[in-house]
């Protein structure tokens, strides 16, 4: 298993970027959801990057649902495939705007 990492980092314009790298669990994806959480301001924008998200369950797509429905939320991608088929097989993918360094959009 790789282990989990989370990093953040502010942006300019209130965007707060949350880079997630390693796999995630039901014991692990409480990294993500505390990473957004700590913050003293709200951001006005929170992206999530998936890059490097070598593997993701459903309590991780829960947790992204979640902070969906609580702030104004974009991942950045390319979304790596396991995740990318997750999201579609649960017919979530239209849930997210995706900003994909690609240049394709999800």
């Amino acid at each position: 298993m790789q282990a989990p990492q989370v990093a953040v980092r502010a942006e300019a314009d209130g965007v707060r970027v949350v880079v997630c790298s390693g796999e995630f669990d039901l014991d692990t994806t409480g990294l993500l959801v505390n990473a957004c959480d700590v913050t003293p301001v709200p951001a006005d924008l929170l992206v999530i990057d998936v890059q490097q998200v070598a593997f993701g369950d459903s309590s991780f797509l829960n947790a992204l649902i979640r902070l969906r429905n609580t702030r104004p939320l974009a991942l950045q991608g390319p979304l790596p495939q396991q995740l990318r088929r997750m999201l579609e097989m649960t017919g979530a993918l239209p849930l997210f705007e995706i900003r994909d360094s690609t240049g394709q959009t999800g």
